[in-house]
C-alpha cells in the first residue's frame, strides 16, 4: 500500500518523507485519517496521464500523424447581426 506518515512527522522531517516517496507512496495521515498522498513526479505523470507541456505546446505539434484536415471558419462568416422583430 504504502508508508503512512502523520502530519506531524511529515512536518518535523520532509527529508525522511521524500526518501521514503523513493519506494512508493507515503500517505500523510490528518488526525489518524488518510488526508494527502506524497509520490514521486514521473509516478504523478503516469497515473494521471499527464503527457507533459501546455496546451499551447500540444496545439504546436507537427501534424505529420494527422488523419484529417481541419479549416475552421473565419470569424465573419459566423457573425450574422441580430434580428430584433
Amino acid at each position: 500500500m504504502g508508508r503512512m506518515m502523520s502530519s506531524r512527522e511529515f512536518n518535523q522531517n520532509p527529508s525522511e518523507a521524500k526518501r521514503a516517496a523513493e519506494d512508493g507512496p507515503v500517505i500523510v495521515t490528518d488526525r489518524g485519517e488518510p488526508a494527502f498522498v506524497l509520490l514521486r513526479y514521473d509516478t504523478y505523470q503516469r497515473l494521471s496521464g499527464d503527457q507533459g507541456g501546455s496546451i499551447v505546446e500540444l496545439l504546436r505539434q507537427d501534424d505529420a500523424g494527422a488523419d484529417f484536415d481541419f479549416e475552421p471558419a473565419r470569424i465573419g462568416d459566423l457573425a450574422r447581426p441580430a434580428v430584433l422583430d
